[in-house]
């Protein structure tokens, strides 16, 4: 394919994207009632088993294409055509989320509602920023019948441009903030004193006044099963300190030059850095205090809102449906074979990814209307019963036809709720094959 066919295709796909992820959206938000008031927002990486990066390209803000200009060499390396930003390849070498840095990638993000239904699939070069990101997921829903939404999403996210930007046109939010980062609003909200609410059986809440235009809401959950249970806070903590240890354990042999060089070292890992301790005479130290005062924060968290009514309770509980985005990644990677990718031009890796979400909506509606008040249906269920009907082929004195299996009560179920005709039980009957066959 030329290079001009290439950047017509990549146009034609990204116009027909956002047609069909509007038309689409709008059919399953009549068909399943949705009141759309959250929408949750998360990223994911997903790699490529080779070792070579793409070739880089001009790409705008978004990571899309733009056509070089051959007027002005842009495609050689001269200057840059009009709208773009940057030059990367799509798959390329980035922050991995599978802890595969080693090899390239490519970013997807995904926005959900509280329902789980997955409204919208985005893709971006592998070297993307997470930060950024939101802002133009924000934009492309704005003209989506959505009303006025609440935006939530987790700590890498938080940044006051964004916090602006979900504002603008009487939107909200609630993030995460990152509470061992040592801002001052993570600090401040963490000396207010004050009573917790228990709003569920593993979640307590207290709501804190640092500022006049958001509202801070402490949480904590003590729960293991959680991300952010206090087992797993003091696990990585372990982790770190004990690495840190193995860091500092001779560093007094070493001259102040090679002692300075570790440190240098050492502050470019924040995890380790935190517990790091310089005595008066420059030596390296673990600092006990530091991990005493860390081991409090375990398994609390803090949430930004902008929005004036919503309560403590539906705060929190609103930031613990992000587990739903969480869900709809593994749902896409291991139900569903996001990965492994075999395409390697960019059209087709952005409708591999195009076509997962689909199947993710697809099993999310076959959720939501099969599921009873007293029982979930989960999508892997669901296939397990339908795929248990069956066509057999049988020949007899009336001659060759095929039956289906007997439906077992399940199955009927699945194909009511789901609005689907059970086939007949003889599909076709031919008398005029001898019985023999």
């Amino acid at each position: 394919m030329s290079d001009d066919a290439c950047y017509r295709a990549m146009d034609w796909l990204i116009k027909v994207e956002d047609q069909l992820a509007r038309g689409v959206f709008d059919a399953v938000a009549h068909l399943l009632n949705l009141e759309v008031d959250l929408i949750f927002f998360d990223t994911t990486s997903t790699y490529f088993e080779t070792e070579d990066s793409d070739t880089p390209l001009w790409r705008d803000e978004h990571g899309r294409v733009v056509d070089p200009d051959p007027a002005h060499g842009a495609a050689e390396g001269g200057e840059p055509p009009g709208g773009a930003t940057g030059r990367a390849g799509f798959r390329s070498r980035g922050k991995s989320k599978d802890s595969r840095d080693d090899l390239p990638q490519v970013v997807v993000g995904m926005a959900v509602t509280r329902d789980g239904i997955p409204v919208r699939v985005w893709c971006w070069p592998g070297n993307t920023s997470d930060s950024p990101l939101i802002r133009q997921v924000r934009d492309e829903l704005r003209d989506w019948t959505l009303g006025k939404v609440i935006w939530v999403a987790d700590r890498g996210f938080t940044s006051a441009a964004n916090r602006r930007h979900l504002t603008a046109g009487g939107g909200g939010y609630i993030l995460g903030e990152k509470l061992r980062s040592g801002s001052a609003e993570a600090t401040a909200a963490m000396a207010r004193q004050g009573r917790y609410q228990q709003v569920s059986a593993n979640l307590r809440v207290k709501e804190v006044k640092i500022s006049e235009h958001e509202r801070f809401v402490v949480c904590h959950n003590p729960d293991a099963a959680d991300p952010d249970a206090a087992d797993r806070d003091a696990a990585v903590r372990a982790n770190l300190v004990e690495r840190l240890e193995a860091m500092v354990a001779d560093s007094d042999r070493l001259t102040a030059t090679k002692r300075a060089e570790l440190r240098g070292v050492i502050s470019t890992k924040p995890g380790l850095n935190r517990f790091l301790r310089l005595t008066p005479g420059g030596l390296l130290r673990v600092d006990t205090t530091k991990i005493a005062a860390d081991a409090k924060l375990d398994g609390k968290y803090l949430l930004r809102t902008s929005d004036p009514n919503l309560t403590t309770e539906d705060i929190a509980l609103g930031y613990k449906q992000l587990l739903e985005v969480e869900r709809g990644w593994r749902d896409m990677k291991q139900v569903l074979d996001l990965r492994p990718v075999y395409h390697r031009l960019e059209d087709r890796i952005r409708a591999h990814v195009l076509l997962c979400w689909l199947a993710l909506l697809l099993a999310r509606i076959v959720e939501t209307r099969a599921s009873t008040p007293d029982q979930a249906t989960t999508w892997p269920r669901a296939r397990d019963q339908l795929q248990r009907l069956h066509v057999g082929t049988f020949t007899g004195p009336a001659g060759l036809f095929r039956q289906t299996t007997p439906p077992s009560p399940e199955v009927r179920r699945l194909h009511q709720v789901l609005d689907i005709a059970l086939p007949p039980r003889i599909l076709d009957l031919d008398p005029e094959q001898p019985a023999s066959r």
